[in-house]
């Protein structure tokens, strides 16, 4: 019982320094082309994200009539189409459910981006996003950055574990303060000063670091194993601070945004979410191109889409369910105008990562981005023929301009090739049904 004022120590240090953890970049400088470390001739770190919708799609008219390369983005996705050569379609895949209940407007986009088909809404497995970021996002300020389009933070499409949300921003302002505030260091500045703050926690660590291991010494081996996650996230926190000691290598794409944040009112009118998105997508470039971060997360509508258009009750979400399909195309008219608004969105965020040139290549080359839904046509809560893209090369790591055409596999196959081409050493991925050892090879580099 003597050494628990030691643990509270270390968990005020850990939680009184992790807002303002600094840069992690090597002190080296970037090729001539801007697109390696020249002190190593290693590539630019790469990056990962997420993009969500919610209701998904109207069947039979977002899916590629060609397979392979050369196809076409059609109907719903037709926004889309001057990306195509940088994005991937991957058509025909299923959320098995098993003996599960399906939890509407959620199994589907769990299944996708955890590999599992939850029993409840508070068992469900870590994101894929969050174990790319365990291992690309360690040595960053920000291990991931999560907004949320509609205002509220609990529409995160990202988990820990269970009912673990990683929240997202809920303004564009918030996001603004927490990159760009005091903690903040410019990484083409001519000089660089060391936070003064940043000494004071260095020297706090490293008195911890031995108290640390006097204390570990004294406990059993089912404690040591029961520490290990926390005293991990405390060395993490360790090499932050080192990291905000050094000055970080200068990087040519990084510029510092205006303050001007001219945000809408956080709701779910289609003008608002659209701004904001607009307004989201440029901080989240600018906070990846200065390397504050290396996993960002959007979320553009909530997975029961409450979008619905200036001075009108009618949501997406009601659409789905109430309108009937129009007699000549056989499409639900006003979820296809909807679908079309968020897919307009997207190719605003890509055009925004595509604007932001590195060397003889742009941000979105250096990203690889997950796109997906929650159901494949809402009317039916269908969770069968998932609507899901991917967009970037990753760095190099995923070919683009594909499209896929599975023979209803699990969703769960993409998640995993995901974590394999960003290195992580994992072989099966999933739960039940949607476990898998099948990667998607087409679009492996």
């Amino acid at each position: 019982m003597a050494r628990l004022p030691r643990r509270t120590l270390l968990r005020g240090s850990l939680y009184g320094a992790a807002v303002s953890v600094g840069l992690p970049f090597l002190d080296c400088f970037l090729d001539n082309n801007g697109t390696a470390l020249a002190a190593t001739g290693a590539p630019l770190p790469v990056c990962f994200g997420s993009w969500f919708w919610g209701c998904g799609t109207n069947p039979g008219n977002w899916k590629p009539g060609k397979v392979g390369a050369g196809y076409e983005m059609r109907g719903d996705f037709a926004p889309l189409q001057k990306f195509q050569k940088k994005m991937n379609v991957i058509s025909g895949t299923n959320v098995v459910l098993d003996d599960k209940q399906l939890l509407v407007h959620f199994t589907g986009s769990v299944g996708i981006s955890a590999g599992s088909a939850p029993r409840g809404f508070d068992t469900t497995p870590p994101t894929v996003d969050t174990l790319i970021a365990d291992v690309i996002g360690k040595k960053t300020r920000f291990k991931s950055i999560e907004v949320c389009c509609t205002g509220n933070p609990i529409h995160t499409q990202s988990r820990r574990e269970g009912n673990q949300l990683n929240p997202g921003e809920a303004t564009p302002l918030a996001l603004y303060t927490r990159i760009f505030g005091s903690g903040f260091i410019d990484p083409n500045a001519a000089n660089f000063l060391p936070d003064p703050k940043a000494l004071l926690r260095q020297s706090a660590l490293s008195a911890v670091s031995e108290s640390r291991k006097d204390f570990e010494k004294t406990l059993g081996a089912n404690d040591r194993q029961r520490l290990d996650q926390y005293f991990t996230s405390l060395r993490e926190l360790e090499q932050g601070v080192e990291a905000e000691l050094q000055k970080p290598a200068p990087l040519e794409s990084c510029t510092v945004p205006s303050g001007d944040v001219n945000a809408k009112s956080a709701n779910s009118e289609i003008e608002a979410v659209t701004t904001n998105h607009r307004l989201f997508a440029g901080l989240l470039a600018h906070a990846l191109a200065c390397g504050q971060t290396r996993v960002v997360n959007m979320v553009f509508g909530d997975s029961n889409s409450s979008l619905r258009r200036a001075g009108e009750s009618q949501t997406h979400h009601i659409y789905t369910h109430e309108e009937p399909s129009d007699p000549k195309t056989g499409y639900q008219s006003n979820v296809g105008w909807f679908v079309g608004r968020c897919m307009g969105g997207l190719a605003t965020f890509l055009e925004t990562l595509d604007g932001v040139r590195e060397g003889d290549s742009t941000l979105l080359d250096r990203m690889g981005l997950l796109i997906f839904t929650d159901t494949s046509y809402a009317r039916y809560h269908s969770i069968h023929d998932m609507p899901i893209m991917t967009a970037g090369r990753a760095g190099g790591r995923l070919k683009t301009g594909l499209h896929v055409a599975a023979d209803g596999d699990p969703s769960s196959r993409l998640g995993l090739t995901l974590q394999q081409a960003y290195g992580l050493p994992i072989s099966v991925w999933g739960t039940d049904s949607m476990r898998t050892t099948k990667t998607i090879t087409d679009i492996v580099a």
